[in-house]
């Protein structure tokens, strides 16, 4: 990956695209386009990377989309997936059927120690720290599970914890934001690369505009994933990855 990357989303469940408020499943849009499709428009407009959710799986704990996610990895782009991932099995699964990098969610923030053991059997890129986050009394919380539990680790613990154990990508949402165009936290992120400059981070949630993307970037933020704002046309992918 380039020193910043402008990263599409296709976010699956029972096969389809759609995408949820906050995390929500009961506040689903459900958009009129083929996963591959979208996947293939996405490569053509210039992405060579892309990030996928199993929102099935992130709640059930299996690989409920891997048929989907297969087909999508086909089409060339470097496919950075999770959503479901509770093993090792799972991990090799999701390389096996194409994938670059396998994002480690629920497993990674209540079983951090195991994780550290796939860091050092896989490398630390191709293993993605997802520590999705929700700001609750002052804390940054880690809710699992598709965001439907929330843990006592909380993301001041877990990231120092991972980066000084060989992570070397964090991916970080405001859950609060997701899928309510109302912009990334800036401050998050400014906190992430304070207190974590080691990590390269990936800013996702909320993103509604180019200025949203510059102000990641200047952040310090090394990517943004872009789901919304792509399939409703906010701008065009083009214009994103020419930040």
């Amino acid at each position: 990956m380039n020193d910043f990357a402008v990263i599409p989303a296709i976010d699956l469940r029972d096969g389809r695209v759609v995408r949820l408020k906050q995390g929500d499943y009961a506040q689903q849009t459900i958009y009129d386009i083929d996963a591959i499709a979208l996947a293939r428009r996405y490569a053509d407009a210039g992405a060579r990377h892309l990030h996928v959710v199993d929102l099935d799986g992130a709640r059930s704990g299996k690989l409920d989309n891997l048929a989907v996610l297969t087909a999508i990895a086909a089409t060339g782009m470097s496919v950075q997936a999770g959503g479901g991932v509770r093993d090792e099995t799972d991990v090799q699964r999701l390389f096996d059927a194409g994938v670059s990098r396998v994002v480690l969610g629920s497993v990674a923030i209540r079983d951090p120690e195991r994780v550290a053991t796939w860091l050092n059997a896989y490398g630390s890129e191709r293993l993605i720290m997802a520590l999705d986050t929700r700001r609750i009394e002052g804390r940054w919380t880690l809710p699992s599970s598709g965001w439907t539990e929330t843990e006592t680790r909380t993301l001041d613990d877990l990231a120092p914890w991972y980066a000084a154990h060989g992570a070397r990508h964090l991916l970080c949402t405001d859950i609060d934001r997701d899928g309510m165009l109302s912009g990334f936290n800036i401050d998050l992120y400014r906190h992430l690369a304070e207190h974590v400059p080691m990590l390269a981070v990936q800013a996702s949630g909320g993103v509604r505009s180019l200025e949203d993307i510059r102000g990641a970037r200047d952040a310090g933020a090394k990517a943004v994933i872009l789901g919304r704002a792509l399939l409703e046309d906010r701008f065009t992918l083009e214009a994103a990855l020419a930040c």
